[in-house]
């Protein structure tokens, strides 16, 4: 006897909900310097140009003088504008690595938190967050680098009392209002963001980049 056809029938129900998310709106106010740290496009110039030469690059070739101040704007991450920012990714990054501390997962922390930029770099197209205060001063700080090498690395450092606006994007079916108010909380104290942060991969950092919590917008709810 010939066997009998398989269902063709679909289940309809279903198990994977639509993506319901919040967004919460936060003004942060530095109780710390903020250190930006942007790879400077005069750098990855010199870099390519490199690249592109090979073998010849380093033949009879003379070492500029230093350009401490072209340094010092190189810092800095900036709107098309001129104006100063702080990258999107720095906020993301930090809320992943405080997860840490609370025992979530941040491999689910990654798909499930974002931020809302203000506009992009206006070299590399970094997203990037506004400052609503805030001005920068050169410093020019004694680093090693990566080969041990001893230098003198200008970068632009903003004052205590610096202000911005963070929009945090993040998936409700995982995150209530209350947590993510409570990981910002942590990200301004224990984990900070820039240069020399105390969540830095290479040091125990220099206690910049913290922040506390002005104030917060009430969340609303979207579906993507």
């Amino acid at each position: 006897m010939p066997k009998k056809a398989a269902s063709q029938e679909i289940d309809t129900k279903g198990q994977i909900t639509p993506p319901q998310f919040g967004i919460a709106t936060f003004v942060i106010e530095g109780d710390a310097d903020y250190v930006s740290n942007c790879f400077p496009e005069e750098a990855r110039q010199r870099m390519a140009d490199k690249q592109r030469a090979g073998t010849q690059a380093a033949k009879g070739k003379k070492r500029e003088p230093k350009d401490f101040d072209a340094c010092y704007n190189g810092s800095m991450h900036k709107f098309p504008d001129g104006s100063p920012g702080i990258p999107a990714t720095c906020f993301r990054k930090a809320m992943v690595s405080a997860c840490r501390l609370v025992g979530f997962k941040m491999t689910i922390a990654k798909l499930a938190l974002f931020i809302e930029a203000d506009g992009l770099d206006k070299n590399d197209g970094t997203p990037l967050i506004r400052f609503l205060s805030g001005e920068p001063r050169r410093v020019d700080s004694y680093v090693v680098n990566e080969t041990g090498v001893a230098d003198i690395r200008p970068r632009a450092h903003f004052a205590p009392g610096w202000l911005a606006q963070v929009r945090v994007k993040y998936d409700s079916e995982r995150f209530t209002e209350t947590d993510i108010h409570n990981l910002m909380l942590r990200v301004g104290v224990q984990v900070g963001i820039g240069a020399g942060r105390p969540d830095s991969k290479q040091s125990t950092g220099m206690g910049w980049g913290t922040f506390k919590i002005v104030s917060k917008e009430e969340t609303r709810q979207t579906v993507a």
